[in-house]
């Protein structure tokens, strides 16, 4: 599974989706687990699509099977301008959004989170966390608050949805994800993975065919 980072967001991208990226954002991409992509580069001035920020687009087999045809670099000029044509056309934007994740600056908070993201399972409260770091659970709600602009509850939402994502990619059911994540039923996952990042995991790994939408 592929991943994109632009600044504190990150994009978790199965066989079946890409990410948009405009031109001249700059980016990170990286691999979740042994894995090659291709990373299509389009000129400005010969793509009609002009999305202004990051967006998740559906990989269908045809559109996979036109990204492997521009990869041939002996293809005329002609070939190449009707095979672009036909990946504009098939591009279909999918309502998902990033997962962001800042790390508070803070020692205390700092400890927390690294411990959270070592085990999202852990269910701690803030004010059992306030006991092992030495401050108080109001400290923690505001450090966190101020410096990852995300509630306490939120940004351990969005650690838990990261770390169940490889396990989704890979094929395991969405119990196994919940178990990962430190949900105790697999609704209750399947219910944050939805609030949080726009779709179902369903449709979120397989390529958005159920709830399309196109945005431009």
């Amino acid at each position: 599974m592929a991943s994109v980072r632009i600044g504190e967001s990150t994009w978790f991208l199965p066989r079946a989706l890409a990410l948009w990226v405009p031109a001249g954002l700059v980016h990170a991409t990286g691999a979740v687990d042994p894995s090659w992509n291709r990373s299509p580069y389009f000129l400005p001035e010969r793509c009609p699509i002009h999305w202004p920020e990051p967006t998740v687009v559906g990989v269908t087999p045809l559109l996979a099977a036109l990204f492997d045809h521009l990869a041939d670099f002996g293809l005329a000029s002609d070939e190449r301008a009707r095979a672009e044509a036909v990946v504009f056309d098939l591009l279909e934007p999918l309502e998902a959004v990033a997962i962001p994740l800042p790390l508070p600056v803070d020692a205390r908070a700092a400890a927390v989170a690294a411990a959270i993201v070592a085990d999202p399972a852990d269910a701690r409260t803030l004010t059992e966390w306030g006991r092992a770091v030495g401050a108080s659970a109001r400290t923690l709600r505001r450090v966190f608050l101020a410096e990852t602009g995300l509630s306490f509850g939120r940004w351990r939402t969005h650690a838990r949805l990261r770390a169940a994502m490889p396990v989704l990619a890979t094929g395991h059911p969405v119990a196994a994800a919940a178990r990962r994540a430190g949900y105790g039923s697999a609704s209750a996952f399947v219910a944050a993975f939805h609030r949080t990042v726009g779709v179902p995991p369903g449709t979120y790994f397989g390529g958005g065919t159920e709830n399309p939408a196109r945005r431009g």
